[in-house]
């Protein structure tokens, strides 16, 4: 008898279907991925399971018993946990505080009794952790066991995991897939949603494809390839990226020297970094979020002013310069949250031209006909699925990522900053983005990748500089890097001799 069963799901948010008569099955003891692009249904499917949603029509079956989930308590009772991307834990708790939390009876509390009890459950599970540190001294993959933990000290007997490795360094990847196999040996279920095929066809069992808000397939891993499932997902073959050779070389477009700067709070984000970026290269800062890479970037967009240190492009001292001149010298960027660079309410034309208002400007006045021209120009050209005169609000992810790159590469610039640029694009439009990335490249244009994705980062970068509490803790040649060598520096336990090549 399957643990869950969902047949029929249908749930519609005007104008939009986003669960069309889905039919899914999980096995007791089973590990299932739930693929899909972007706007596909995977999360609405789940989060109606949870009991964040509820599904207009279609059925719910637990353990074969038809079950009415209207909140997330009422899921829990059921066995079903949820771990989700943003973690739910309290820093200043300790970790069987945590685990307790909104689930001890009666008025009091034993903080000892509470210890014990975390301590059993977690020897019982085979997670490794110490009930009374405190959750802010953990690292990401220690606290992400611990919403686990918390889950299977409710009963849970289903956990979905929302892109669990999003968060993580190659280490702590393989420690979860561990867990999530002593997990499934345990009798326990798992939903595993990821967009990384690679992960997918390591630690599940069988994988179900939703596209469109309708279930493709359901496929056994060892009866199906990544080709396959991404082929699947997007409804076409995806071919991935092509390098095309290595090019020499060229001048020194950015110059970091010595910067610092500080974060929202007044605290250091960015501690002596001193970086180069030639024409021809891209060049990857690769580290976990939250190590000073939003800072950086913001830094190199004009919106960051450094407490320190030079900043120069080409031959110009941009240190502490506003946005508008570091446009004029030639640097494009791609911001992290692409809505942020984006104006919802104005036209995907309008949006085309936001950093280039000048240049479509008559006599004071914005030539309309222009605007909309330059917009049918780069829709063909970068294949957004939209109309010039769409309100920006209307696209999907992909496509307002495609507006986003369309107005930075349109100015053609010398120097460009791609901060996250494949973050939540579905498998074809990250295949687009990565392509346009490398073109720019090939084309002579310096590019400074920001990513926190290692297969990303190897697919594209000719130098890998890796980020660690705001310090730049090595550069190294792609060629001769290692995902256990970058995940030893991004997790701060730099290896002899990783540094090789220093800050240049």
């Amino acid at each position: 008898m399957p643990a869950i069963q969902m047949l029929g799901i249908t749930k519609r948010f005007d104008p939009v279907l986003a669960n069309d008569h889905v039919d899914f099955s999980l096995e007791p003891g089973e590990i299932h991925a739930l693929l899909g692009e972007n706007g596909a249904g995977k999360t609405t499917l789940m989060r109606i399971l949870y009991g964040l949603y509820h599904a207009d029509e279609g059925e719910i079956l637990v353990d074969g018993q038809l079950a009415h989930i209207t909140s997330p308590k009422e899921a829990i009772t059921l066995g079903i946990g949820m771990v989700a991307q943003h973690f739910t834990l309290v820093p200043s708790l300790s970790v069987a505080e945590n685990v307790v939390l909104g689930y001890t009876r009666g008025l009091g509390f034993d903080p000892l009794a509470a210890q014990q009890n975390v301590a059993e459950a977690a020897a019982r599970f085979g997670i490794k952790t110490d009930p009374a540190a405190l959750v802010r001294h953990l690292s990401v993959g220690e606290r992400q066991r611990i919403e686990i933990l918390k889950a299977l000290y409710r009963n849970a007997r289903v956990l979905i995991m929302d892109e669990p490795t999003s968060v993580l360094v190659p280490q702590e990847v393989n420690v979860l897939f561990e867990t999530l196999e002593r997990l499934r040996a345990a009798g326990l279920s798992v939903i595993f949603i990821s967009h990384k095929l690679n992960e997918v066809m390591a630690v599940c069992d069988r994988i179900t494809v939703l596209r469109q808000g309708r279930v493709v397939g359901t496929v056994d891993k060892t009866e199906t390839s990544q080709a396959e499932l991404a082929c699947m997902m997007v409804g076409r073959e995806t071919f991935g990226v092509v390098r095309h050779g290595e090019h020499p070389q060229g001048q020194v477009r950015l110059r970091l020297d010595h910067l610092n700067a500080l974060d929202n709070k007044g605290l250091p984000a960015l501690k002596q970094v001193s970086l180069e970026v030639q024409a021809g290269e891209i060049l990857c800062i690769a580290g976990v979020s939250g190590n000073g890479q939003a800072e950086l970037a913001r830094v190199l967009a004009g919106t960051l002013k450094p407490a320190e240190g030079r900043i120069l492009v080409e031959d110009q001292d941009l240190t502490g310069s506003d946005p508008s001149r570091f446009l004029a010298a030639g640097v494009g960027r791609i911001p992290e949250e692409r809505h942020e660079g984006t104006i919802g309410e104005l036209s995907v034309a309008e949006n085309m031209v936001l950093e280039r208002l000048d240049d479509f400007t008559r006599n004071g006045l914005l030539d309309r006909n222009l605007i909309r021209r330059h917009g049918e120009q780069l829709i063909a050209e970068y294949q957004i699925k939209a109309q010039p005169t769409d309100r920006m609000r209307t696209l999907s992810g992909g496509n307002i990522q495609k507006v986003v790159l369309a107005r930075a590469l349109s100015g053609k610039p010398r120097f460009l900053v791609a901060s996250q640029p494949t973050r939540g694009l579905d498998v074809g439009a990250t295949e687009y983005v990565r392509s346009k990335l490398l073109e720019q490249r090939d084309q002579g244009v310096a590019v400074l990748l920001i990513s926190e994705d290692l297969d990303e980062v190897l697919a594209l970068a000719d130098r890998i500089a890796v980020i660690y509490e705001g310090r730049i803790v090595g550069v190294i040649p792609t060629q001769e890097a290692s995902l256990e060598q970058l995940g030893l520096m991004m997790s701060g336990a730099c290896p002899q001799g990783a540094a090789r090549g220093g800050n240049s």
